[in-house]
């Protein structure tokens, strides 16, 4: 009986829409928040704790499970995380506390660090070898999940009754499906390897080869992920209270802009050397969170979102350079734990941040608070900046040197 598996590009681009829509669904809680901060009546920092639980059940997944696919293989790991992906959804729609809200952060966050390193070794795997597409997708879905996850819950929650409820409802029905997909249509990419239960030990695995590009990236990933992080998790309070912007769906703009510039901003830059995409996005976004600092200080609300613009473009751009620089060359055996390496070090700037801001808010303020989030990560993405430069100063100088001298007349 022949096969009904897809192979060559349509299953790229299935596994990349799968991927998808587990980031979309990340997305989804953020203009839900002040749903449920005003429904449940919960503090801006137990807020912060409710959107960082997602983030650290998702570290914790990555550096349990994050290279286990390596060994026995993609399938198995995404069909289990898209059911328990599925088991989360329904927490979700049964939640009448904060205590049901934290539960179901827990379980989408353990479901989906499982599956991204598999995710982004998956699409190594099979993407051609004559356009390699995969850091591109790896780069550019994040942001356009959350900003398509968080712009269609913020319509939700301003123009249907029970948008939680529609929510949940059909992402649960959505992964079950999805499951079902992988099980039957998707084709395993990597052969078993031994050493699965090793695998489970907690650790971060980035192959020798690819440490010091790693150490390299890590200022301009730590800036641009603790930024995100700020954006989700109280943007849209910042925007209410800053901006006096009450509507929900406005409220996501600029959660959505960041994002969504970002996969522009992917896109656009391609094709560009790795390096050369990650030097340019750390000085875009550089100056884009510094416009949002001065948009905070004069509560200009048309400066705020078009910094938004700016910053997002920033991030897609160094991510997708960050992505390209540290995965060139990676051997495929490695691949899902340096992808969950990549990621751990991401969600850790995504997560511990943001909480230490929403804390700090309780004290200082949410406005003062932001400022000084905002001064910080510029100057984190300067470190990256230069960075950059002195390694590829380093790089040139040897060349030079090697270079034959001027013959004399």
């Amino acid at each position: 009986m022949p096969s009904r598996r897809l192979t060559g590009a349509p299953a790229f681009w299935a596994v990349a829409a799968v991927y998808l829509l587990v980031l979309v669904s990340s997305g989804v809680p953020s203009p839900l928040y002040r749903v449920y901060q005003e429904e449940f009546g919960f503090s801006s920092g137990l807020l912060t704790v409710v959107f960082a639980v997602y983030a650290l059940a998702l570290l914790a997944s990555l550096l349990v499970v994050g290279a286990l696919s390596d060994h026995i293989g993609r399938r198995p790991v995404l069909v289990v995380g898209l059911v328990v992906q599925a088991a989360g959804m329904v927490l979700f729609l049964l939640a009448d506390g904060v205590g049901w809200l934290l539960a179901a952060r827990v379980v989408q966050g353990f479901a989906t660090g499982a599956m991204t390193g598999a995710f982004g070794a998956a699409l190594m795997d099979l993407q051609a070898r004559d356009r390699p597409l995969a850091p591109v997708v790896n780069s550019a879905t994040p942001g356009l999940g959350l900003a398509v996850g968080a712009v269609g819950a913020g319509l939700l929650v301003e123009f249907v009754p029970a948008p939680t409820e529609w929510v949940f409802g059909v992402l649960t029905a959505l992964f079950l499906l999805f499951a079902v997909g992988v099980l039957l249509v998707l084709p395993e990419s990597s052969p078993r390897r031994p050493g699965a239960r090793a695998s489970l030990r907690p650790t971060l695995t980035v192959p020798p080869p690819q440490r010091r590009p790693f150490l390299l990236v890590m200022p301009c990933l730590a800036a641009t992920w603790a930024f995100g992080g700020l954006a989700a998790s109280l943007g849209p309070s910042l925007s209410a209270e800053v901006f006096g912007i009450d509507d929900h769906f406005l409220g996501t703009l600029g959660v959505a802009a960041i994002n969504g510039t970002g996969v522009i901003a992917s896109l656009a830059m391609r094709n560009a050397a790795p390096r050369r995409s990650l030097l340019v996005g750390a000085l875009v976004f550089a100056t884009g969170v510094a416009g949002t600092v001065v948009s905070l200080l004069t509560a200009w609300t048309w400066l705020y979102f078009l910094t938004a613009v700016v910053s997002g473009w920033g991030f897609g751009a160094a991510f997708l350079g960050s992505v390209a620089v540290v995965t060139q060359d990676v051997a495929p055996g490695s691949r899902a734990g340096l992808m969950s390496a990549l990621f751990t070090f991401g969600y850790v700037s995504f997560s511990v941040p943001a909480v230490a801001a929403g804390v700090a808010s309780g004290r200082w303020g949410l406005a003062a608070t932001a400022e000084v989030f905002g001064v910080v990560v510029v100057l984190s993405a300067l470190v990256a900046v230069v960075g950059l430069l002195l390694q590829q100063r380093r790089t040139a100088a040897p060349s030079l040197a090697r270079a034959p001298a001027d013959t004399p007349a």
